[in-house]
């Protein structure tokens, strides 16, 4: 691909950081989009009342006993293969041990040291560079519930307990905010074409935790480091893993110590502080769940997920910078949701094949319209087939560009085809010559100064000509058509 990306967000320049370098390592939580939960039936749905999506399970009551969500494991696999990771055919469930307010059992059921998905990486263009983040682990485990906390009292909602959760692991390759950044971008955009996590930021359904450290430049092992949790933004997690590198570098200047521990990041006051000291995986005690069995699973449950898999985005995007002829940044644009990549295939289908064109329509003129009225690409009042059929019109010549955005502003607020658009408002392009010349000759009759003007060298009052020719013909006349003819008038030929 070439050099453009559709993330320029300005990586932090390594000089920023004077001798210093950062190592971060991103922890991403996804819920699976189960209608139940991990394990048990209670539902998923977000929107329910407090404490109303509960059962026997998630409150811990006495023998109540979990079952694994088969299809929390085919989502989690499909993520799994869609990373390259190696799929482990048996896999095992932990009791992680820590005491927390919303999690009424006192531990939490993941996995430990046989988790599901290992060994994968993302590829991803950042400052037109193709970057590559490992993936350690991609493993299973339950979501807990939520605290709201009201001064000298905390309230409780385990509607979120138990909710399925995939936790994806980066290696501690990344090694800065914006690649940070575009990381956890390019991770949301894979889990939302496989619709497997609808990748709510706000409902908490995609949250980031940021593992940074830095070290002296040249250095190769790793000096403590410190993990941000619950960022539930990109811009987040790129202002807090910059606060957070600085944070650090300023430490070990002033002599201070770096000490492992969890912060969370303060939007408001752009800075990080700490929340609490980090146990090490050790202190979880964490051991196999007797209540329930490994996960065993074989080739062919493995290849018929396989066969599931859409083509992701990155490769969408690579075929449509060879197979379009079009930019890269248009390319990485208009992939990054299936949806949107599917409705400019449709529209190129639709418009004969030129690519360049539904590429310009579709980003510029539909999604801004799209972004105004809060829209998606799905609830768009323009079909596909009646963009791409307005593109056609424009390279029969049956309308010019110019009207092309009239009918444009029809279909979207009428959702009219462009034809019948066309028709009932006499919008036909004027190619008719001798329609052209008379109004020509009216324009030059009616402007002697900025004829003589003209012809007298100043060829920048040609614009003037054909603006005032298009006004005459109501913006109809072909422009191509009114430019030969105009060049031709003005030059007394």
């Amino acid at each position: 691909m070439s050099s453009e990306a559709v993330h320029t967000t300005g990586s932090t320049s390594m000089a920023h950081y004077g001798d210093y370098e950062p190592i971060i390592g991103i922890e991403i939580h996804a819920q699976l989009s189960t209608k139940s939960k991990m394990f048990c039936t209670a539902s998923t749905d977000f929107g329910a009342g407090d404490n109303e999506n509960i059962c026997e399970v998630d409150t811990a009551m006495p023998g109540a006993l979990p079952v694994v969500n088969k299809r929390a494991v085919e989502f989690s696999v499909k993520m799994g293969l869609a990373l390259g990771c190696e799929i482990r055919k048996r896999s095992v469930f932990s009791r992680k041990q820590y005491f927390y307010p919303d999690l009424p059992k006192g531990y939490q059921i993941s996995q430990f040291d046989l988790p599901l998905c290992e060994h994968g990486e993302v590829d991803f263009y950042l400052d037109g560079e193709k970057r590559k983040i490992s993936i350690t682990r991609a493993h299973m485990e339950e979501d807990a519930g939520k605290s709201t906390h009201h001064g000298e009292y905390s309230l409780i909602n385990l509607n979120r307990a138990g909710t399925p959760l995939l936790e994806i692991v980066s290696g501690p390759d990344i090694r800065g905010p914006a690649e940070a950044a575009e990381y956890a971008r390019t991770v949301h955009k894979i889990l939302r074409y496989l619709d497997v996590c609808d990748g709510n930021l706000e409902e908490g359904s995609f949250r980031c935790d940021c593992n940074v450290s830095v070290r002296k430049k040249g250095e190769t092992t790793l000096r403590t480091r410190v993990e941000i949790k619950n960022i539930n933004s990109f811009r987040f997690v790129e202002k807090a893993v910059e606060y957070e590198i600085l944070r650090q570098i300023d430490c070990y200047e002033t002599g201070e110590k770096i000490v492992q521990e969890t912060r969370l990041y303060d939007p408001d006051k752009n800075r990080t502080f700490a929340m609490r000291s980090k146990e090490e995986a050790h202190d979880y005690r964490y051991f196999p769940d007797p209540d329930l069995l490994p996960i065993e699973i074989d080739d062919s449950f493995i290849n018929a997920i396989r066969s599931t898999l859409p083509e992701l985005p990155l490769k969408r995007a690579e075929r449509f910078e060879q197979s379009y002829k079009i930019p890269t940044y248009d390319s990485l644009v208009l992939t990054q949701e299936k949806a949107l990549a599917d409705y400019y295939e449709d529209v190129v289908k639709a418009a004969g094949g030129n690519a360049k064109a539904a590429s310009n329509w579709v980003m510029t003129d539909l999604m801004r319209e799209l972004n105004e009225s809060k829209k998606t690409v799905e609830t768009s009042p323009i079909s596909s087939t009646n963009l791409g059929k307005m593109i056609a019109l424009i390279d029969k010549g049956t309308i010019s560009g110019k009207i092309a955005k009239t009918v444009f502003s029809e279909m979207w607020s009428s959702g009219k085809e462009p034809e019948t658009i066309v028709k009932e408002k006499g919008l036909v392009q004027i190619t008719d010559t001798s329609a052209i010349e008379k109004a020509i000759d009216d324009v030059i009759a009616a402007s002697p100064n900025e004829t003589a003007a003209y012809r007298a060298g100043k060829d920048k009052l040609f614009g003037f000509f054909v603006g005032q020719v298009m006004k005459a013909t109501k913006g109809q006349a072909s422009p191509d058509i009114v430019n030969q003819l105009l060049k031709k008038k003005l030059a007394g030929s």
